[in-house]
């Protein structure tokens, strides 16, 4: 469990659990979990013992998104936000490589499940999206608020997921769901009270692990590959561009502005706030009512 800073892997029997390990920070991701994520996956994929991957957070939550807090309030060019003018694909090497780490648990031969207890939201909801399954708590919540200014979730598994007409309300609004709606909508395959959740889990888990690897393998791959025929790989790209066009907008950089005069949170809160978002306002000063925004 001591070789890697941000989770923890363990396995019992069959199955074999990753743990996001930051529960002080609500699993916030950090650089090194993206690569630590690929590498706990890659060595399930290894071990001839496991048949099925569970990902879990630690804590009160699965995970809350980017650790952003003291970057969106740090002047200077920061990972994600260069000064401008911004080279577009300096920022596109760096989403894409964090991106492709998560997809680690969709590329994986061997099936996995997002445990979702708390929040997966922002950059949590891709690392949950990117599991074959996933189960919720009933009062936990999903989405990507993010997607209302400065930030595109870059996995994009939403319209894969969720066919185009939810998946634009979900990234258009930036709604949480909690896990009742998000099994009515078809995002997640089963909602119970919290204190059933590890029970629903190792359910489906125990279920799965039963089955040969190399039958797990095959029917994994035919689902996936028909997922990618829609052209999943696109739409990626698209919206890794996306992200960091987000970031570097009008918009985007007025939003960390505001971030380092009242602080992320507020910005987060006025973010979610449901007000409109002023436009074009990089260029004037914030104004009572002209709300922002953040990305988590």
């Amino acid at each position: 469990m001591s070789e890697y800073s941000s989770l923890l892997y363990e396995r019992d029997a069959r199955i074999a659990t990753i743990t996001l390990n930051r529960p002080e920070r609500f699993n916030a991701i950090n650089d090194e979990m993206p690569g630590e994520i690929r590498a706990a996956v890659e060595r399930a994929e290894a071990d001839p013992e496991v048949h099925v991957i569970v990902v879990r957070g630690a804590g009160k939550g699965f995970c809350g998104g980017y650790d952003l807090v003291e970057y969106a309030e740090t002047e200077g060019e920061i990972p994600g936000s260069q000064d401008m003018p911004w080279d577009p694909m300096i920022d596109f090497a760096f989403m894409e490589r964090n991106t492709q780490d998560f997809m680690s648990l969709w590329r994986a031969h061997k099936p996995t499940i997002a445990r979702v207890h708390g929040a997966a939201a922002a950059g949590g909801s891709d690392i949950a999206l990117c599991c074959d399954f996933v189960i919720m708590a009933e009062d936990a919540r999903i989405g990507y608020p993010p997607a209302r200014v400065w930030g595109v979730p870059t996995p994009s598994m939403w319209v894969h997921r969720l066919g185009p007409q939810q998946a634009k309300r979900m990234m258009m609004t930036g709604e949480l769901i909690d896990g009742r709606e998000a099994v009515r909508i078809g995002l997640a395959l089963e909602t119970v009270p919290e204190d059933k959740l590890d029970s629903a889990v190792e359910r489906l888990a125990g279920r799965l692990s039963g089955v040969p690897r190399n039958q797990l393998m095959m029917t994994k791959m035919v689902v996936n590959q028909a997922v990618e025929a829609q052209g999943l790989s696109n739409t990626q790209r698209f919206a890794t561009i996306f992200d960091g066009i987000a970031r570097h907008s009008p918009e985007g950089l007025w939003f960390r502005k505001r971030a380092q005069e009242v602080g992320f949170k507020q910005a987060v809160k006025e973010r979610d706030s449901g007000d409109p978002i002023a436009e074009g306002v990089s260029k004037r000063p914030h104004t009572r009512g002209a709300k922002s925004s953040g990305k988590g």
